[in-house]
């Protein structure tokens, strides 16, 4: 895995380097590992994308490097919640704070709200480049943790998903290029997520799902990522092949994220 110098990718991957060693220097491994182990409340993201018809995953996050702020102040329970009452089947939460503003606290007040108990999905979404990360990861709450195709080499990447499977968790694979596809598929990923946005740049372009998605064989779930605003923009990726969509800006900012939620599903 090689990554341009200067873009947002390196930017956020050389500051997670850093953020990871100074975390886990003092940090009792085995008693996070047995934390992870001993949960019991896991949920499959798989079957939660699979139910019929196009399903969603909503995001929570308050700003990003390229857009700036959406909401700063905002409680994570309330907005899950919302997510929740308009039928959506997960919600992702961005746990990077640098970049994202996101904290593992948001992950953790999802994790132990009605909304996870009745059935809402918790997606971890990091920028992952290290086993403690998954570790994490699955002690704070998550059900399933993003891995990301540009920000791993091959190897690391299986290992990552083992890991992910050891403590009963699942991993959205995400990639960005047909390169990335095949790394994706050879690793063994289950849910592979396009992600319309190219991470080095910023730049989203829907046609980037439309060309990866048939690429994805249908034993896989599918899921289309970033630039989804209008239920034609869930239609156009559908008909690529998605059985769900990954939605962050349209609702956050949305007056009624439940009603946006309905609009975008065509329910």
């Amino acid at each position: 895995m090689t990554v341009a110098a200067g873009t947002y990718l390196e930017r956020i991957l050389e500051r997670k380097r850093v953020e990871v060693e100074e975390r886990f220097a003092a940090c009792d491994q085995q008693a996070l590992r047995s934390q992870a182990e001993d949960r019991d409340d896991q949920q499959s993201l798989a079957r939660a994308l699979t139910r019929g018809g196009v399903q969603m995953i909503a995001e929570i996050k308050r700003r990003s490097p390229s857009a700036g702020v959406f909401r700063e102040q905002l409680d994570p329970v309330e907005i899950a919640d919302a997510y929740a009452s308009g039928g959506s089947a997960a919600v992702s939460i961005l746990t990077d704070h640098d970049f994202f503003g996101g904290s593992l606290q948001d992950l953790r007040d999802v994790h132990a709200s009605r909304a996870h108990a009745d059935g809402l999905v918790i997606l971890q979404k990091e920028f992952v480049i290290d086993e403690r990360q998954v570790v994490e990861g699955a002690a704070a709450g998550a059900d399933a943790i993003l891995l990301i195709v540009a920000a791993l080499e091959a190897e690391q990447l299986q290992d990552l998903l083992s890991t992910l499977h050891e403590l009963n968790l699942e991993g959205l694979v995400e990639v960005h290029d047909e390169g990335e596809v095949e790394i994706a598929l050879k690793s063994g990923a289950h849910i592979v997520g396009v992600n319309s946005r190219d991470l080095r740049t910023f730049k989203t372009d829907l046609a980037v799902a439309e060309q990866l998605l048939p690429m994805i064989p249908e034993s896989c779930v599918r899921v289309a990522e970033s630039g989804i605003k209008l239920r034609s923009d869930v239609e156009r990726v559908v008909n690529a092949g998605a059985d769900a969509v990954l939605v962050g800006e349209a609702l956050i900012l949305a007056d009624d994220p439940a009603a946006a939620i309905r609009q975008l599903r065509g329910c």
